[in-house]
């Protein structure tokens, strides 16, 4: 790990191994039960391959990862050592307070279709399935890429999250823009009532159309509402508007 605090304090010793960039969110998805390297991919994909290659080696070399090999499989799967899986109420605290503090409005840039979606085929509730199983297609409007998505649940309850066609008949249809899916994730939105304001329409399968909010969760921090007055992170340009603000003024001064 590069980050070095110069300090005894435990506080400071927990930062220089969690501390870097991405990997608390690295953390949380192990949690998760992300396990394959493609699937990192998926729920991170603002993360690069050589950063995210990186800092899975040095979560290995520090002990908080287990890269195994499963018998006859070529790829590495991850898993947390015991010393990362007592991170677990660490991290989901993390996300609560953040749910609650720092969330706040969330802008166009921070709205992930990658992360959106995969997180949709892991919350869905399968027992919840009108027949045990289904193809839910998903359409975008606003996006030049990714904007179709499938998510197939099968009735063993194995899932599928494609990009391309699955070549199989769906059973519902969900059409939307990443907004109002995010905001229903993240519990500001119900389904019933973004489909009746006409941001949500739904086809297919009445039985799946009727049973959407039986089966298709929201994210598993949804019922946590945020703060009336949230904390306000600054943005890069943000901070470099101010700098370049300071330096005019500090030069007028002169």
């Amino acid at each position: 790990m590069s980050l070095h605090y110069g300090q005894f304090c435990p506080i400071a010793k927990a930062a220089e191994i969690l501390g870097e960039r991405w990997t608390i969110l690295i953390v949380s998805e192990l949690l998760l039960g992300t396990r394959r390297y493609r699937d990192f991919q998926r729920s991170l994909s603002q993360l690069s391959p050589t950063l995210l290659t990186k800092r899975l080696n040095q979560l290995v070399d520090c002990g908080l990862v287990v890269r195994r090999i499963q018998p006859g499989q070529r790829r590495a799967e991850y898993e947390l050592s015991p010393a990362g899986l007592e991170l677990r109420p660490i991290i989901f605290g993390l996300g609560e307070w953040g749910m609650k503090w720092a969330r706040g409005q969330m802008r166009d840039d921070e709205l992930d279709v990658h992360l959106l979606m995969y997180d949709y085929c892991r919350r869905i509730d399968a027992t919840q399935l009108p027949g045990g199983r289904i193809v839910a297609g998903f359409v975008f409007s606003g996006l030049s890429k990714f904007a179709h998505w499938w998510i197939i649940i099968e009735a063993n309850r194995e899932r599928e999250l494609c990009v391309q066609h699955p070549g199989k008949e769906e059973d519902i249809q969900i059409r939307s823009d990443v907004r109002t899916l995010v905001e229903i994730w993240a519990g500001d939105t119900k389904i019933r009532a973004a489909t009746k304001a006409g941001r949500l329409k739904l086809s297919g399968n009445p039985a799946a159309v009727r049973t959407l909010s039986l089966w298709l969760r929201p994210g598993s921090l949804s019922h946590i509402r945020p703060h009336p007055a949230p904390l306000r992170a600054r943005t890069g340009k943000e901070s470099a508007a101010k700098t370049t603000g300071m330096s005019a003024k500090l030069k007028l001064i002169r």
